[in-house]
């Protein structure tokens, strides 16, 4: 694992952030699905079949929808349960936002 790196901003603190033990696990992840996408422009490319090609793009959405999770699983423990107790209704109103833009798509 890497050393974890610890950010200061005037909303948040100075905090290491919750997914920092998994830094490495999301990168990869990050790293395969950008791979995803430039297979699907080759898709596209190539003149693929449409629903093979929106095959691979459900597969995409559906990877980046587990990291995204993973990000808001790391922040409920680490950030807001795991926080200042001062924070934690901010950063729950603040988490519950990003819930929501997670859930919205089209």
């Amino acid at each position: 694992m890497t050393a974890a790196k610890s950010t200061k901003n005037a909303s948040h603190g100075t905090h290491q952030h919750g997914y920092a033990d998994q830094k490495d696990a999301l990168s990869k992840r990050l790293r395969r699905i950008e791979g995803q996408v430039r297979g699907v422009e080759r898709m596209i490319d190539e003149d693929r079949y449409c629903i093979d090609v929106l095959t691979q793009i459900s597969a995409i959405q559906a990877a980046l929808d587990k990291v995204g999770l993973a990000l808001l699983e790391d922040h409920a423990r680490h950030c807001v349960v795991g926080g200042p107790e001062e924070l934690k209704a901010d950063r729950t109103e603040e988490m519950m936002a990003a819930v929501a833009r997670l859930m919205r798509r089209g």
